[in-house]
């Protein structure tokens, strides 16, 4: 039992700050390139911050991500931040720009995995301590995170960001079909997760990319 209270405390302190920061910079995103094409919902409502307290969701940010990472043997990882409100009607181009305020947050998560890279690179470099090592862990902890989320929100299943893009895609009379189905993503999602499914789609997607990231900064 020590030993697992030990093991959970660990890795609370070096998932703590990447999880933090892939949701905060995530949401952040979303926000930040709705204001920029006409959207100032998000803007009006603080949500454009870096501020985690503003973008934390008790369960779904801490306790779930937490539990499922424990369970998993910590090689899985599931979580959701309060979404960040956008008003559709208020963007100028709202098919095309609904798109890439979608898109925004996994290309935060992206530019956050490489930039955990970076420190990793950092911290291999120096010599031994244990600042380094946990640094170096910490970063490892940055890039599983940023890729799992990355991947996971570009599912194509409402009202994930892949949701949404799609949506954005196709023809009008489809995306209206394609978005009244969004109250069935999240109990979907739950399944996928229960049955592996998201593991064995993400695992391998997540892996490879890790990889060639390494292989080009290495």
């Amino acid at each position: 039992m020590d030993v697992n209270v030990n093991q959970l405390v660990q890795t609370l302190a070096i998932y703590a700050l990447p999880v933090l920061f892939a949701i905060t910079l995530h949401e952040a995103a979303h926000g930040y390139v709705a204001r920029h094409f006409g959207d100032m919902t998000a803007h009006a409502q603080g949500r454009i911050s870096l501020n985690p307290v503003r973008h934390i969701d008790i369960i779904g940010t801490i306790v779930v991500p937490l539990v499922i990472l424990f369970l998993s043997g910590y090689k899985f990882l599931f979580g959701w931040a309060k979404p960040v409100p956008v008003n559709y009607s208020a963007l100028r181009k709202p098919r095309q720009h609904m798109a890439l305020v979608a898109a925004a947050g996994p290309g935060a998560n992206l530019l956050m995995a490489l930039l955990w890279v970076a420190f990793l690179k950092l911290a291999v470099m120096q010599p031994q301590g244990n600042f380094w090592a946990f640094l170096a862990a910490m970063a490892q902890a940055g890039i599983l995170v940023n890729l799992v989320f990355m991947f996971l929100n570009l599912i194509p299943i409402l009202p994930l960001d892949g949701g949404r893009i799609l949506a954005s895609l196709l023809p009008r009379r489809a995306a209206g079909q394609y978005a009244r189905l969004e109250p069935l993503g999240v109990p979907l999602l739950i399944v996928l997760l229960l049955t592996n499914v998201l593991n064995f789609v993400l695992e391998p997607l997540v892996g490879a990319s890790d990889a060639l990231i390494r292989a080009i900064v290495f």
